[in-house]
């Protein structure tokens, strides 16, 4: 099966957005509504390109520079099943796999949704919880705001619960 994903955008070579050079990829449809969110074009599931996974595949192994590859938004959970099946690709093209999230990490155990729970799985950094206005800081690293938490996906998984990644 060939798995498309809404794309809002990409920058191809990010260094703010997880740690080495990373492609960054923008999902399309957001339903937090985040106030002060800085991709507010993201939130209407309607618009952006449609691409295939093997697409952007291809594009991010074009770049030997890129050490991995961000999935944001948007919400990359609202097109859990393709970005997971993208996931896999890249990490068969050794490339390290963040993803951000309006969810907390105790939601998406809470919830077991097969396809989010297969996006985890791939992901060696989840950046969870929504972006507080009230908490915005240009001070923690990867983040906009300072509840959200940057979590070592293996160690969280393993541990049902959620740990802190030491980056």
């Amino acid at each position: 099966m060939s798995y498309t994903i809404q794309v809002s955008g990409v920058v191809p070579e990010s260094i703010v957005d997880g740690p080495g050079i990373r492609y960054a990829l923008f999902v399309q449809g957001c339903p937090h509504h985040c106030p002060g969110c800085h991709n507010p074009q993201t939130h209407p599931f309607e618009g952006g390109v449609s691409r295939t996974i093997d697409e952007i595949a291809a594009e991010v192994g074009e770049n030997p520079l890129i050490s991995g590859v961000t999935f944001s938004g948007g919400e990359p959970m609202c097109q859990a099943r393709a970005l997971a099946e993208l996931a896999k690709k890249l990490r068969a093209m050794k490339k390290n796999i963040v993803c951000y999230t309006g969810y907390t990490f105790e939601q998406l155990l809470q919830e077991q949704d097969p396809d989010r729970m297969a996006l985890l799985e791939q992901c060696r950094y989840l950046i969870d919880g929504p972006f507080v206005l009230a908490e915005k800081s240009l001070m923690v690293k990867f983040r906009g705001s300072k509840n959200q938490r940057i979590l070592d996906v293996k160690a969280s998984l393993e541990a049902g619960a959620a740990v802190e990644a030491g980056i």
